[in-house]
């Protein structure tokens, strides 16, 4: 099971993957392969975000 520090560390990471990612897109034309890394690398973030509220959830429940 992931602490909730490695979630928000791995958070950051997509984060930074994301701009970088964001970046290679160009105005037109967009490469199918990059558009999947992208879409691939937000589906990760959405996954971890949730993860992190459940976690927090439950930590609430404990105190």
């Amino acid at each position: 099971m992931n602490t909730l520090d490695e979630l928000n560390n791995r958070l950051r990471e997509l984060d930074e993957e994301i701009t970088e990612t964001k970046k290679r897109l160009p105005a037109h034309s967009v490469k199918p392969p990059v558009m999947m890394d992208l879409l691939a690398l937000e589906d990760e973030y959405e996954d971890l975000l949730k993860q992190v509220e459940k976690l927090k959830k439950e930590m609430n429940q404990i105190r």
